[in-house]
Formats: C-alpha cells, sequence, structure tokens
C-alpha cells in the first residue's frame, strides 16, 4: 500500500499506467492537461509511447491504430475536445477496438467556461456519435475513485472491445487529496486470443458471448477492418441478415452483462426521500444527506458509478423503496431524464440544476430537500 497526495488527473493518468496503458496520444485542453503531462513522463519509463498530436480527432485515431496493434490505449480531452472525436468514436465501437478516453466536463457549449465545472456532457458520452452503438461511461467523485475506475474502464474496454468513457470534471479533476492506491495484485484483464489458426479465424463471428477474441496487428492473423457494416470476415456488406446480426451483437455484448455494470454506493438506503447524484455533485450530497438528517429529514442517498448503460435495475430498485427522488445536477436536467423514464410516474421526482459554472453546494441541497418535505 502507497498513500500519495494526488489530484484526479494524476489519480487518472496513475490507474491508466496500472492497468497495463502503454500509448497515449493527445492534445491538451483544460482542464484535463494534466493527464497527458503525466502520461509524458511516465510512460517513456516503462516502455511505452507517448505522442502529441495535432488534434484531437487525430489523438483518438492514433489511439485505435496502437490498439489494432495489441497496445492498451488512450486519450484525454475536455467538451470542445470530445465533440471533435465523434466520428472516431464511432469508428472503434462499429470496428470493435478497444480504447479509453478520459473526458473532463468543462461548462459549455462551444469553448464555454474552460476552468468552470459542469456535468453537460453526460448526454453526449452516450449519443454523441450517429447511429446506435455500444458504450460503456464511469463516472468517478473522487482522486481514488478516478484511480479505480480508470483501471476498470481498461479491464472494461479490453472485455467488451469497446470504447470506455471515463467521466470526471473540473472540480474532481483538480482536488487533491489523499488516495492510498491498491498493491500490485489489482485485477487487470486483458483481451481475448483466438484459439483457431488464422485460416479458421472469423474477426467479427460469435463465439458464444458476443465478443470476437482480437488478435493484434503483424503477429499472424489478417483481417479487414472497416466502419462500414461488414460480415463475420470484416468485409463491407449490405446483406440484411448479415447487418442485422452484426448491430444486434454489438449492442447485445454489454446489455446481455447489465448485472455486472451495477456499481454504486448508497447511504441509508430505504429512506423515504433518495438523492441520486454522480461526480462531484455526489460529494456535496453526502455532506447535505447527513446534514438534513441531523435536521430531522428521512433522507438517504445514491451514487452513481455507471452512467451508460443507465443502471436501471438499481434505480428501479431504489425508487421501490421511496416515496420521492431528488436528482442535482450541473446541467438542466441529463441524469434525471433517464430516472423519470425508469420511474414512469411512480414518485415524484425533484430537479435542482445549476449551469453557471459554479458546484452546486451541500446547503443548496438541503435547502431543496427540506422545500421538498414542507
Amino acid at each position: 500500500m502507497e498513500t500519495l497526495l494526488l489530484e484526479g488527473n494524476e489519480a487518472c493518468a496513475r490507474g491508466a499506467l496500472a492497468a497495463g496503458c502503454r500509448f497515449y496520444a493527445g492534445y491538451p485542453i483544460t482542464p484535463s492537461t494534466e493527464i497527458m503531462e503525466m502520461m509524458s513522463r511516465e510512460l517513456p519509463k516503462l516502455g511505452g509511447m507517448y505522442i502529441q498530436m495535432e488534434d484531437e480527432m487525430a489523438s483518438l485515431g492514433a489511439v485505435i491504430g496502437a490498439s489494432l496493434a495489441g497496445l492498451k490505449a488512450m486519450t484525454a480531452t475536455s467538451g470542445p475536445g470530445f465533440s471533435l472525436m465523434q466520428e472516431h468514436i464511432g469508428f472503434a465501437s462499429m470496428a470493435e477496438v478497444p480504447c479509453v478516453i478520459a473526458l473532463v466536463m468543462r461548462g459549455g457549449p462551444s469553448t464555454g467556461l474552460p476552468t468552470q465545472p459542469s456535468q453537460a456532457d453526460v448526454m453526449q458520452t452516450a449519443w454523441g456519435s450517429h447511429g446506435d452503438h455500444p458504450i460503456i461511461v464511469l463516472s468517478a467523485s473522487s482522486a481514488y475513485e478516478t484511480f479505480d475506475l480508470t483501471v476498470k474502464a481498461f479491464n472494461l474496454a479490453e472485455r467488451y472491445r469497446t470504447p470506455v468513457i471515463m467521466l470526471t470534471d473540473a472540480i474532481v479533476a483538480h482536488t487533491r487529496e489523499a488516495v492510498t492506491l491498491p498493491d500490485a495484485d489489482m485485477e487487470i484483464e486483458e483481451r481475448s486470443q483466438p484459439t483457431v489458426s488464422p485460416a479458421e479465424f472469423l474477426p467479427y463471428g460469435d463465439p458464444g458471448n458476443g465478443i470476437p477474441p482480437m488478435p493484434p496487428f503483424g503477429e499472424g492473423y489478417r483481417y479487414h477492418v472497416t466502419g462500414l457494416c461488414h460480415d463475420v470476415r470484416g468485409f463491407p456488406t449490405t446483406r440484411s441478415d448479415e447487418v442485422d446480426f452484426l448491430l444486434r451483437r454489438l449492442l447485445s455484448k454489454i446489455t446481455r452483462d447489465s448485472e455486472r455494470l451495477q456499481w454504486f454506493d448508497c447511504w441509508y438506503e430505504n429512506s423515504e426521500t433518495m438523492v441520486i447524484a454522480y461526480g462531484c455533485v455526489a460529494r456535496a450530497a453526502l455532506r447535505a444527506v447527513r446534514e438534513a438528517r441531523d435536521r430531522g429529514l428521512n433522507v438517504g442517498l445514491l451514487k452513481l458509478k455507471v452512467l451508460w448503460p443507465f443502471m436501471s435495475p438499481t434505480v428501479n430498485s431504489v425508487l421501490d423503496n421511496c416515496s420521492r427522488v431528488l436528482v442535482p445536477e450541473m446541467n438542466f436536467g441529463q441524469i434525471s431524464r433517464e430516472v423519470e423514464r425508469v420511474n414512469q410516474g411512480r414518485r415524484e421526482i425533484f430537479t435542482l440544476n445549476k449551469i453557471d459554472g459554479t458546484a452546486i453546494t451541500p446547503p443548496e441541497i438541503v435547502r431543496k430537500l427540506e422545500e421538498m418535505h414542507s
């Protein structure tokens, strides 16, 4: 065990290195740049490679290429850069290329508020790229969680052959706190390899779990990689049966495992009123819930660590055992809409939204909870 004073961005870089990341390509952008800076220093020491690219589109393109060659690879960015990456996110989803993108949210739209926090990129993480496509989005609320979930992000990318978004915000990214790093025997997943000869290998077939093995380029297995709809050999197709098989497999390889992606923390479960929060707001919410309970309010907190696929089973269970819910967010209500969708009118859903570039504070949440109980 080792305890260090780390900010969230440093914890993200350390988590990536611990997970086995050996390639980073990126372009500096506030408030994510510290991830890039640390990777530029540490990757060469481990035999890895760091490249500063000309822009964010090229950055993710290089990451995809490195991953196809067999390396665990990542990039980091913020809102404007993430917008530029959408075409390559769709390509990585279609071609099933594992990669991790650390997205540190800031105020928007456009250039917006480069140094101010926000949670307004949540919907873009799932729906930014066109077409139905698989995606996993994790959300951290502390430096330690950033480390832990970054390791898990690489594990998920390798397990499911898909892009994984490691989502933080300007507050989590720049809050420095004591982080006790785990021992070296963490669970680290590697991508599966084919057990058949190159002649028998179907690069996009279904081996039974919906996730084809992925040999690195240059090691005896040759296959075609494209963003077009393709058959099991990787060649473009417009046959309806082959297109249907491909798209259903891409989505179901993650949704069939939804029970494995119910990651959350819960305090005072089965309370009359539950707060559902994520990211930096979850920290303010925990303080607020404890203060509200001191004032006699029967309230609890559910902190979401997975945003996409949305944790409907967990949220549904919370809704079954409370009377009302408060969803505080630093946007106009992006996760509260998902809560409403799961709720289907059963419980009262309240929102607390802030979009001015300042953090939601514990007193603001307490006041809202008192108003809900009055």
